[in-house]
C-alpha cells in the first residue's frame, strides 16, 4: 500500500468525488472512492470524504451550491478533526463532516439565529442518538452509511432535496477486526 498523507487523501477524494457528476447517492460515491488504496477502513480521511459524498450527491440531485467551492470549505474544516473522535470525544467524525457540510450550504456561523443552526444539530442528535444504540467498537463504515442516510432522509424532509439511497450491505466486515457482525445494520447476514 502506498503512503499517502492526510493532504494527499483529501486532494485524490476531491478529484473522485467531482468525477461522480450524475450520481445522486451519496453512499454510492463514498463506496466507490472506498474502494481506492488511499481510503483505509477506519482514518480520519473518512472525515472528509463522507461530507464529500453527501454534497456531490446534494449538488446532483439539484442543490443549488458552488460544488468546487464547498468542498474547499469542507475540507478546511474536517482537516482539524482528529482520528478516533468517535471513542475519545464522543462524537463521530463522519457526523461532524455532513453537520459541516449543512453549515456550509446555508452559510450558517455560530452566530447564526436562524431554522438552518437549529437544523444541523438536529440532524447530527439524531444521528448520534442512533449511533449510539449500535455501540462500539468503531467503525468507519458503519457510520459513514448511518450518517448520509440520515442525511438522505433529512434533505428530503427539510428542504425537498431528493437523493438518492439503495438497500445498504457493507462489502468491509472481513478487513475490519472490530466488526459488530450481525449487530451491524449494514452486515451481509442481515
Amino acid at each position: 500500500m502506498s503512503e499517502y498523507s492526510l493532504e494527499d487523501k483529501y486532494d485524490l477524494i476531491k478529484k473522485a468525488v467531482v468525477k461522480c457528476d450524475c450520481e445522486k447517492n451519496p453512499v454510492a460515491i463514498a463506496l466507490k472512492i472506498m474502494q481506492n488504496d488511499f481510503v483505509n477502513i477506519h482514518g480520519p480521511e473518512h472525515h472528509f470524504l463522507d461530507g464529500a459524498a453527501f454534497l456531490t450527491a446534494f449538488k446532483n440531485a439539484g442543490g443549488s451550491i458552488d460544488l468546487d467551492r464547498c468542498l474547499d470549505e469542507l475540507a478546511k474544516r474536517t482537516i482539524k478533526m482528529p482520528g478516533a473522535m468517535c471513542g475519545y470525544w464522543g462524537v463521530c467524525g463522519s457526523v461532524a463532516s455532513i453537520g459541516a457540510a449543512l453549515s456550509i450550504i446555508h452559510g450558517t456561523s455560530p452566530l447564526s439565529d436562524d431554522e438552518y443552526y437549529k437544523h444541523n444539530m438536529e440532524y447530527t442528535a439524531a444521528v448520534l442518538a442512533d449511533m449510539s444504540k449500535l455501540g462500539g467498537a468503531r467503525c468507519c463504515k458503519r457510520n459513514a452509511f448511518l450518517s448520509l442516510t440520515h442525511a438522505v432522509k433529512f434533505v428530503k424532509e427539510k428542504y425537498n432535496i431528493q437523493m438518492e439511497i439503495d438497500n445498504i450491505i457493507c462489502e468491509f466486515s472481513q478487513k475490519n477486526k472490530q466488526c459488530l457482525g450481525n449487530k451491524c445494520p449494514f452486515h451481509f447476514a442481515n
